[in-house]
């Protein structure tokens, strides 16, 4: 890996300097289905890699606000740039799980390393002496392609029952099959991990339940202590923030020339960036729970339906530009056409469905009389 290094900016002034940089690379990382190497490179030398790395091998234990901010700042750039600067984010993040011994391996070379995570249970761990022996293919690896370690999830059989792990695998131990053709974030390359019959030692595996709650192992930062139900919906909301800017963008762009005075079109752009403030200061406001670290039983309801909310108002306001725009805001290499595809995307994922987190949300606030609006 090579030798990269963060200036001495803070994260979110990173981001807005690398923003420029991933806006042009991002039609090639469309059409190629994966980052281009620069902005993987941009990615590790703006700090996204070590972000949440604990201290003591050299990261920084940031701050989830600083993440947001610098997320979606690249992300106007090019929504697929700003989701994996994120998802590295978080698997570094991740990392923080694993006993003493297994961080100090997998950093070894720097907190600069790139991981990434395989969140689902898509594979099998088999106890052997020293370890275990883990099989699976995990799809939906973003960034994969230019990875040093993953941190897969393999099932775990233990006192009669199946148990979800995580375990670190350096690169040289799985291979990566190219199954990515969504229609949108095509840039994020998030294929295929496969891993056949290889060994993993005790110190790098970890439960699950350790990352749903919040037990970080030799680090009591915020990041490294708040329970996963609180911060999942900020790691993969906060791109759709950035790509709601770009829309308005690219909506005001495409419509000025010929229709700035129509009152129609004021409004129409006036409403949609109204929704997008309203979806980032929902999403700052989450974000400031988990800095604090002092979340109640109500922050975990509440953080996850505010995320997955402020996504939703997203994709609508996008969709209402598209629609205002007319058809040829879909045309190949219109700005809107891409962000309208990635935000459509990125809103399908399972931590950004409304659904489930207001139905918890709100039976929570039955309980409490209503008492906890804010």
């Amino acid at each position: 890996m090579p030798d990269w290094t963060t200036s001495g900016m803070d994260l979110p002034s990173r981001g807005l300097e690398f923003a420029p940089v991933a806006a042009r690379y991002a039609e090639q990382a469309d059409a190629d289905r994966r980052l281009p190497r620069p902005v993987v490179e941009k990615i590790v030398e703006a700090g996204f890699a070590r972000h949440f790395v604990p201290a003591r091998w050299g990261g920084s234990a940031g701050s989830v606000t600083d993440l947001l901010h610098a997320v979606s700042a690249v992300a106007e750039g090019c929504t697929s740039a700003g989701w994996c600067a994120s998802v590295i984010a978080g698997a570094g993040r991740m990392g923080a799980f694993l006993p003493l011994e297994g961080q100090r391996e997998l950093w070894a070379k720097g907190a600069d390393t790139v991981v990434v995570g395989a969140l689902m249970p898509r594979g099998r761990a088999t106890v052997v002496s020293g370890g275990w022996r883990i099989s699976g293919e995990w799809n939906y690896a973003s960034a994969v392609d230019f990875s040093d370690w993953a941190l897969v999830c393999a099932l775990v059989p233990l006192d009669g029952r199946e148990v979800p792990w995580f375990f670190a695998l350096p690169r040289e131990d799985y291979d990566v099959a190219g199954t990515w053709a969504s229609a949108g974030m095509r840039g994020t390359g998030s294929n295929s991990l496969v891993a056949d019959d290889v060994f993993v030692p005790a110190h790098r595996g970890f439960a699950r339940q350790d990352m749903i709650t919040g037990r970080g192992v030799g680090s009591d930062a915020p990041c490294h202590t708040t329970p996963l139900r609180l911060v999942s919906g900020l790691l993969f909301g906060a791109p759709a923030l950035g790509a709601a800017r770009a829309a308005l963008r690219g909506y005001a762009e495409h419509v000025a020339p010929s229709a700035g005075d129509d009152p129609a079109v004021r409004t129409t752009l006036a409403r949609a960036a109204i929704d997008a403030d309203g979806a980032g200061l929902l999403m700052e406001r989450a974000a400031k729970v988990v800095d604090a670290g002092r979340a109640d039983s109500l922050d975990l309801v509440r953080n996850p339906a505010y995320c997955a909310y402020a996504v939703e108002r997203v994709v609508d306001l996008v969709e209402r530009l598209v629609r205002a725009a007319g058809s040829s805001a879909l045309s190949e290499g219109n700005p809107l056409e891409r962000v309208w595809r990635d935000v459509h995307s990125l809103g399908s994922h399972v931590a950004l469905r409304f659904a489930p987190t207001g139905i918890a949300h709100g039976a929570r606030l039955l309980e409490t009389g209503g008492s906890g609006a804010q």
